[in-house]
C-alpha cells in the first residue's frame, strides 16, 4: 500500500465511531435518499444517491468492523481501497452533497446521512484531501480572520458608510451591551445593506447591541470543508470576543453554517458551553414582533415566496419565525411546493459555493429551484442567508429569470413603523 493510500485509508478508519456503525448496520438499501437529494433528482445519475457517496467508509467499515469482513480480509477476498477511487469520492462528497440533511430526513431508518458525509469529509480532510477552492478559504478564515481574506478596513467602512447613510449610530465593541451581532463574508462583500437594517430595526426596538472589531466574521469554513479543529478555532474567537464585552447574547446572522457551528456544535467544539446565549437574527426579530417592539406599517404587495435556507430551517428549526415575520409586511406571500423543513437546497451550501470546480453542477441543479418559482409565477425571492442570496441571483442569472432576491431582514427594515 503507498503512503498516500494509507494515509487515507487511516484518516477514514479514524473517523468511523458508533454511530457511523450504527448506520451502515441498520441501511436497507432502500434508496429513498436518492429522491431527496436534488442532485440525484435533477441528474438522474445514480452515483448522486446520498449513500453511495460514503461507500468508502462502509468498505472500511466492512472490512475493519465487521466479523465477515475482517475474515474476507485476511483471505484476501475484500477490495482495497485505490487512490483513483478515492479521488472519485472525493469529487462526489464536495461537489454532489450541500450538507443540506433533507436526505437524513426521509431515511425511513433515522440514519443521519449528512452526519456520515460529515464524517467522511474528516477523514479526506486529515488525509489532505479537498478541493483547492475550499482549502483556500479555510486557510484564509484561520489565517485572515474570514474566507475572504482580512476584512478589517472593509468592516471600518462598511460601518462608516452605514452611520453616513442612516444618521444612526452603529455601536461597535460596547461593553456590557446585552447583544453582539455577528455578519458574514458575504454580507460584508455583497449585502452590507444587512447593517443599516438591523440598526434601523435595533434602533426602533431599544435593543442593546453591538458589533465587536476583534470578532465580526461568523463563517464557519472549518464545517464546510469538514475539520472540527479548525471549525473550534473559529468558533472560538467569537466566543472571546463575546466573553470580552461580557454579552448576554450572540446574534447569528443570516448565515446558515455560521448558525450551525455556532449555535448547535459550538460547545462541542470547543469542550466548555457558552457563558452566553446564540439567537439567531430571525428569532429576535420574531421575539421583537411578539413583544411588541418591532411594529411596521404599509405592505409590499408584490406576489413573492420564501426560500428556506437548509441549516437555518430544516436543521436549525427556525421554520414558523420568518413566516410570521412576512406575514407583517407581505400579504401577497406565496409558499412553494415543499417548503418549510422539506424546502429544497439553493445548490451552494456545505462550502459547494467556495468550490469552483462544482459551479457547472451547482447551476444544473438549481433546474429544481427553477421548476419552484416557475410554477408561482411570483416576481420576487426573500430568504434568510447571503450564501443562498448569491446562488440564487446567480441560477436566476443563469436561467435568464428576471426576479428580485432581497433578505428578510431589509424587508422588515423597510417598512418599520415612524
Amino acid at each position: 500500500m503507498s503512503n498516500s493510500i494509507e494515509k487515507a485509508t487511516n484518516a477514514l478508519t479514524a473517523v468511523i465511531d458508533a454511530p457511523i456503525a450504527s448506520f451502515f448496520n441498520s441501511c436497507v438499501h432502500c434508496g429513498l435518499c436518492a429522491d431527496a437529494c436534488l442532485f440525484y433528482t435533477e441528474t438522474g445519475d445514480p452515483k448522486y444517491t446520498p449513500i453511495h457517496k460514503v461507500e468508502p467508509l462502509r468498505r472500511l467499515w466492512k472490512q475493519k468492523f465487521t466479523f465477515w469482513g475482517r475474515i474476507a480480509s485476511l483471505l484476501g477476498m475484500s477490495k482495497p481501497l485505490t487512490n483513483a477511487e478515492l479521488e472519485e469520492w472525493e469529487t462526489l462528497v464536495y461537489d454532489s452533497c450541500t450538507l443540506c440533511g433533507r436526505c437524513s430526513m426521509i431515511c425511513p431508518m433515522g440514519n443521519d446521512i449528512t452526519y456520515m458525509i460529515r464524517k467522511q469529509r474528516e477523514g479526506f480532510v486529515a488525509a489532505g484531501r479537498a478541493p483547492e477552492g475550499l482549502k483556500g478559504a479555510t486557510e484564509r478564515a484561520v489565517e485572515k480572520g474570514s474566507p475572504m481574506g482580512d476584512l478589517t478596513a472593509a468592516f471600518a467602512a462598511k460601518v462608516k458608510a452605514t452611520e453616513a447613510e442612516t444618521g444612526l449610530k452603529i455601536p461597535v465593541d460596547v461593553q456590557g451591551a446585552d447583544y453582539m451581532m455577528l455578519l458574514s463574508s458575504m454580507e460584508l462583500v455583497q449585502f452590507s445593506e444587512i447593517i443599516g437594517a438591523v440598526g434601523k430595526i435595533f434602533h426602533k426596538a431599544n435593543v442593546s447591541w453591538t458589533l465587536s472589531t476583534d470578532c465580526f466574521e461568523a463563517t464557519n469554513a472549518g464545517i464546510q470543508i469538514g475539520s472540527s479543529d479548525l471549525a473550534g478555532i473559529l468558533v472560538q474567537r467569537i466566543v472571546d470576543a463575546a466573553e470580552k464585552l461580557g454579552v448576554k447574547y450572540v446574534i447569528s446572522p443570516e448565515c446558515g453554517h455560521a448558525y450551525t457551528a455556532l449555535r448547535w456544535e459550538g460547545p462541542n467544539l470547543i469542550g466548555r458551553a457558552y457563558p452566553f446565549q446564540v439567537i439567531h437574527l430571525l428569532e429576535l426579530l420574531d421575539e421583537l414582533r411578539a413583544d411588541g417592539r418591532l411594529k411596521t406599517e404599509g405592505v409590499d404587495e408584490t406576489p413573492l415566496t420564501f426560500h428556506d435556507p437548509c441549516q437555518i430551517v430544516r436543521r436549525g428549526g427556525v421554520i414558523e419565525q420568518p413566516r410570521r415575520l412576512l406575514n407583517m409586511v407581505a400579504p401577497n406571500f406565496q409558499e412553494m411546493t415543499d417548503h418549510g423543513k422539506w424546502g429544497w437546497c439553493c445548490g451552494g451550501g456545505g462550502g459547494v459555493s467556495s468550490n469552483e470546480r462544482a459551479e457547472p453542477l451547482r447551476l444544473k441543479v438549481f433546474s429544481r429551484k427553477k421548476k419552484q418559482l416557475d410554477a408561482l409565477g411570483v416576481s420576487k425571492l426573500v430568504t434568510a442567508c447571503a450564501n443562498c442570496r448569491n446562488m440564487l441571483e446567480e441560477g436566476l442569472e443563469h436561467n435568464h429569470m428576471e426576479m428580485e432576491v432581497v433578505g428578510l431582514s431589509e424587508l422588515i427594515a423597510a417598512h418599520l413603523a415612524d
